[in-house]
């Protein structure tokens, strides 16, 4: 054996030799307190409590409904009133606030209506624009306490439906809207048509809005911008055409809700797209998802919201 090969046999032995097993302790999951709530200007509050689980458990809907909270102490201070929340079962809420529960958690209306669930609420508690709603929670030995404010209302200049250039029958809805400019301003975008089906009852039960239906005036405050919004409703008649599944149609009935929030819902909001949107790149820098109540993951989300109807005529 040549000189350097046995050289390099004795220092591949010894660093064998010198291997140490190394011990790393992991710290123990601490499950957070999550927060999913809302109030609207003319709405009750609706704030959904559950405890967050380690990213190891199998995802099933037994273990969701096992950190479902129904224990905890919860009211809402407004200027000098408090309002105390209590846990309420699905079917015990107005239909109004079902509705609301299932934009809230991005399901089906009928599928919110089945959840063996409860949300705490309180029906003398209904929001106004302009006020500051103070959410306290007390939970397992702690209290948490987080704010939202309900900002005033901005209505659209205009509200109307333009074919594509290439489609006789399909086109986006269009917008125009002054945003003041007094201060920052978001918005939410959702729609719902409102056309009936056979049985009666609204084409679309609740409201949904589209990826990037949430945005700021940053780029446009206190001026007047022309806009338009793809259609987020699935598709519930087969003889709207797939490639055109983002569009609206013509002679469709909708209804738009363009809703303000403050800096800190938007916010929110606006990491949590980020994040939805940066799952799919391995190479995206991880985002942390800011909460307007210390301590918990989730939020406390105040609306003004403003309605029109979109008719899909020429």
């Amino acid at each position: 054996m040549k000189k350097h090969a046995y050289i390099a046999l004795v220092l591949l032995l010894g660093l064998a030799s010198c291997t140490k097993e190394i011990d790393i302790q992991i710290p123990e999951y601490a499950p957070r307190l999550v927060v999913d709530g809302n109030i609207e200007a003319g709405s009750n509050p609706l704030v959904f409590l559950t405890t967050s689980n380690p990213t190891s458990d199998t995802v099933s809907l037994l273990n969701y409904l096992q950190s479902v909270i129904t224990d905890a102490t919860v009211f809402v201070v407004c200027a000098n009133d408090t309002f105390y929340l209590e846990p309420v079962g699905i079917n015990q809420l107005m239909l109004s606030s079902q509705k609301r529960l299932a934009e809230m958690l991005r399901i089906e209306l009928e599928e919110v209506q089945l959840l063996p669930i409860q949300v705490y609420t309180s029906t003398t508690l209904i929001g106004d624009e302009g006020h500051t709603y103070e959410l306290n929670i007390q939970f397992d030995g702690k209290a948490y306490k987080g704010q939202t404010f309900l900002p005033a209302h901005t209505a659209l200049d205009s509200l109307y439906w333009k074919r594509e250039a290439d489609s006789i029958e399909y086109g986006y809805s269009w917008a125009r809207l002054t945003d003041p400019s007094s201060s920052k301003d978001a918005y939410r975008w959702e729609v719902r048509r409102i056309d009936k089906q056979q049985n009666g009852t609204d084409l679309d039960a609740i409201f949904r809005r589209a990826r990037r239906g949430i945005f700021s005036d940053e780029y446009f405050n206190g001026q007047t911008i022309e806009f338009y919004v793809q259609n987020p409703l699935k598709r519930k008649d087969s003889t709207h055409l797939k490639e055109y599944r983002r569009y609206f149609r013509f002679g469709d009935s909708v209804v738009v809700k363009l809703s303000k929030m403050d800096p800190a819902v938007y916010l929110y909001y606006d990491r949590m797209d980020a994040q939805l949107d940066a799952n799919a790149n391995p190479y995206a820098t991880p985002i942390n998802i800011p909460s307007n109540i210390p301590g918990c993951l989730g939020i406390w989300a105040g609306y003004t919201p403003w309605y029109d109807t979109l008719f899909c005529v020429d």
